[in-house]
């Protein structure tokens, strides 16, 4: 293509370069608590764009979309999956329906960020993943501890070696609570109970630094309702590692995390899935403190996983490698099993599909 009489473009690389910066489009599913906190960090990224939102009421995403100057808003989540103007639906809306919203989604051919946990159990989990894979759409857990900078620099220091050979992980996430039985942490039917709300986060913290666990035991203080107000869970791996991980909607805990190696070990204060520093303790050294920088916005900021997704769709790709949709599913199969030992069953649910999956 001429520009003038001295010089010419290459036609596909301005292609390309038009692409890698074109605003990706957003549409938003649901209009909770976290659908808005991640909509206030999509406005202000300069290569995103929120162009609707969907709910089951009219008024609730009407409402949504004047708060923060959204074009469209739907009464039902069928019209914003058919909505060919948006690259990519992010699923707010509780776990226990993410398989149907993410699926009406990826049915319809749009590419999905959906939230954790991924779904209520391995076999819709999969059922995602299989839908997702065969259509060749994205699919990403928004699992944002995965891409917070500075996991990503201790999963750098541990797979570098700098403790040595991990050798146990500690992890806890606890609300002090008292949630009455009408909270949809303690209401079935939105698969409540500590586990799948605030569990995902220490399994998923031993899983991203261990892989999936040979062995699991857990227990846990069940509610009147049948969720899990807390539950600890024993996991272990074939090379000797261990982890104990906690979660609970009973008692405020230090939700903090360590990881102990051969060579040393990390300390992760309050808030580990989102933090501000940890300390590298290694043996025969002084301490060495990494702070996140204060250049990537605030230590709660979900735009960490927002950018992961633009550029994946950028670059044409279709799962993460920073949330890999297998390593989604190993998380699945051990929420599963440690369902399975406390007895927590949700309305809908066949036990008997639910059972642990066995990786090949």
């Amino acid at each position: 293509m001429a520009v003038d009489n001295h010089t010419t473009v290459d036609t596909g690389t301005a292609t390309e370069a038009a692409a890698a910066t074109a605003k990706v489009r957003w549409g938003v599913l649901a209009t909770g608590g976290i659908a808005a906190a991640f909509t206030a960090d999509l406005v202000d990224l300069p290569d995103a764009e929120v162009v609707a939102v969907a709910s089951r009421t009219e008024a609730s995403a009407k409402a949504f979309a004047e708060r923060f100057g959204i074009e469209r808003a739907y009464g039902d989540w069928g019209a914003l999956a058919e909505d060919a103007d948006i690259d990519v639906v992010y699923v707010a809306t509780p776990h226990s329906a993410h398989r149907a919203a993410a699926g009406l989604c990826l049915e319809a051919g749009r590419n999905v960020l959906c939230e954790k946990a991924f779904t209520l159990n391995a076999r819709e989990a999969e059922e995602l993943v299989a839908l997702a894979r065969g259509r060749g759409s994205f699919l990403m857990e928004a699992m944002w501890m995965y891409c917070n900078p500075l996991i990503r620099r201790l999963k750098d220091l541990v797979d570098g070696g700098a403790i040595g050979e991990v050798r146990s992980v500690q992890a806890d996430f606890g609300l002090a609570g008292p949630f009455p039985p009408s909270h949809r942490l303690r209401d079935p039917q939105q698969g409540g109970g500590s586990l799948l709300d605030l569990g995902v986060y220490p399994v998923s913290f031993a899983q991203l630094l261990l892989g999936e666990p040979a062995e699991i035991s857990a227990r846990a203080a069940l509610s009147e309702e049948g969720v899990d107000l807390q539950t600890g869970a024993l996991l272990s791996w074939e090379s000797g590692a261990l982890a104990s991980v906690h979660c609970s909607i009973v008692g405020g805990t230090a939700t903090s995390a360590s990881v102990t190696g051969s060579e040393g070990r990390i300390d992760i204060p309050y808030g580990f899935f989102f933090p501000d520093h940890f300390v590298l303790h290694r043996d025969g050294r002084d301490p060495e403190e990494f702070a996140a920088d204060p250049a990537d916005g605030p230590r709660n900021s979900l735009r960490h996983e927002a950018r992961e997704v633009m550029r994946a769709l950028r670059a044409g790709e279709t799962e993460s490698p920073l949330v890999p949709l297998d390593g989604t599913l190993a998380v699945m199969r051990t929420l599963d099993t440690i369902r399975e030992q406390i007895g927590v069953r949700y309305p809908g649910e066949d036990a008997a599909r639910v059972e642990r999956v066995t990786p090949a």
